[in-house]
């Protein structure tokens, strides 16, 4: 299977290309917080460029959905179902708080993987796996103490843009993190691994958010119709 591979919900721009039985052929990251739209279609030709496959030789694109910015999951998926309609490869969507936890469940899946993503104002974007990559806490908004108290309650790895903030805000007599990860973003590299096994569906994906934007409209500036 070939599966292109791309993300931008964070503090990165990066596309990959997996090739089963080969690995990873192709990858680029560029670490930024803004810019992500003018950045991916250059840094995607490049890398499909490298890989030395065509666009309709893929299998599969896969797209990081979110949580993490809100324009940053639009332009990825802007981008992704845009190569879909022009090729016909199928896409599907890959969760930012389950690539970070990626690595940890494939290395060790009998300890606990709490994934955290900064999401402001003493909030994170929170997921917990237990063993085997079982969500013990589904995907949600919560606050940063709520991380904390996850946290306490087991030695588990951290993992995550908050990952750092969790780990500090535990008490000295809470077990010690096995791992500490706060990468500003996750490994492409497994996004294109996680998207190589996700079951396909007929709808596109869709953007996991999470929490309302922040920008609310002008409501009270508005001129009344007529």
């Amino acid at each position: 299977m070939r599966v292109l591979a791309i993300d931008t919900a964070l503090a990165a721009c990066a596309a990959a290309v997996l090739e089963t039985g080969h690995g990873i052929v192709a990858a680029e990251t560029l670490p930024m917080v803004r810019g992500h739209a003018e950045a991916l279609m250059p840094l995607i030709a490049r890398v499909m460029k490298q890989s030395n496959i065509a666009f309709r030789a893929l299998d599969r694109i896969a797209v990081t959905t979110g949580p993490g910015s809100f324009t940053g999951v639009r332009v990825g998926l802007a981008a992704a179902r845009g190569f879909a309609v022009a090729t016909g490869v199928p896409v599907v969507g890959v969760s930012t708080l389950a690539v970070y936890a990626a690595p940890y469940l494939a290395a060790n899946g009998k300890s606990p993987v709490i994934a955290a993503i900064d999401a402001r104002h003493e909030h994170v974007y929170l997921q917990v796996f237990g063993p085997g990559g079982q969500t013990l806490v589904s995907p949600r908004l919560a606050r940063l103490s709520e991380a904390i108290d996850a946290a306490s309650n087991a030695s588990a790895c951290l993992v995550g843009s908050a990952a750092r903030a969790v780990a500090d805000g535990l008490s000295k007599t809470a077990p010690t993190p096995r791992n500490v990860d706060a990468r500003a973003a996750p490994d492409i590299a497994w996004v294109a691994q996680i998207g190589a096994v996700t079951p396909e569906t007929d709808a596109a994906p869709n953007p996991q958010y999470l929490r309302a934007p922040d920008a609310q409209p002008q409501n009270a500036a508005q001129l009344p119709r007529r």
